[in-house]
């Protein structure tokens, strides 16, 4: 089995559970850190040749974080390509069984299971808490309705104020965003770096949790110790 990964999240699950099959993937693949593929340009502009060129007998791609031009340029040419749609924490883990069992993966990966549970067990929350998320800025974006990282938000007890807007990652002024007066700013690192010097600023007197992106956003291996990381996260900025 020869598979290319357009999706970093999904790059990660195939190459811990399937390791061998990845010939390529975006340059955006970070995880795992020792991984050696043919690189092949990014998630919005992959090289197409390059990746025919590899000979795959897969390639995995996601309804929103990869172009539907490419994915039909990629098809046209004869490439089987598996796409995945992720909106929320047990579609994730729906979407992840189905591209392991693409990937040949005979075998439930131990990760897996560990994730489920870890998100099965979660309690209700005590208490709940509302929150802007902002994914980039200049211009000012943020989570919208039907997002991934809005439900995993969401068991986790925090409330997106965006939740029922119309766009999925709507633009909004920041004075629109202070003015919502949430409890909490959430700040990920991507696909925005926001850092400790660089997004709080922009709300004076807001109680800002800088989380991970990986966290955040990412269905794959990261999805066991989410709740932990992003729960002690979320708890330690409303304190």
């Amino acid at each position: 089995m020869r598979v290319v990964s357009l999706v970093p999240s999904l790059t990660e699950a195939v190459a811990v559970s399937a390791p061998g099959a990845l010939v390529g993937a975006t340059d955006w693949c970070t995880r795992p850190a020792d991984l050696d593929v043919v690189r092949i340009g990014g998630t919005k502009n992959p090289r197409i040749e390059r990746i025919l060129a590899l000979g795959p007998d897969l390639v995995i791609a996601n309804e929103e974080e990869n172009r539907a031009p490419d994915v039909d340029a990629l098809r046209a040419a004869g490439a089987e390509v598996l796409v995945t749609e992720v909106r929320d924490v047990p579609q994730a883990f729906r979407e992840l069984a189905r591209v392991l069992e693409a990937c040949g993966v005979g075998t439930r990966p131990v990760w897996l299971t560990e994730a489920e549970a870890a998100w099965s067990r979660l309690p209700a929350a005590r208490s709940r808490a509302t929150a802007v998320v902002p994914i980039w800025r200049r211009p000012w974006m943020v989570l919208g309705r039907d997002t991934f990282a809005g439900d995993v938000l969401s068991r986790l007890g925090v409330d997106h104020l965006y939740a029922g807007h119309p766009d999925r990652y709507p633009r909004i002024p920041v004075d629109d965003l202070r003015a919502a007066a949430p409890d909490l700013v959430v700040l990920p690192d991507e696909p925005y770096r926001f850092t400790a010097d660089d997004g709080p600023e922009a709300f004076p007197g807001l109680p800002c949790a800088l989380v991970s992106g990986r966290y955040l956003t990412w269905y794959g291996p990261s999805l066991a110790a989410a709740p932990r990381v992003l729960g002690e996260a979320l708890r330690a900025a409303l304190r």
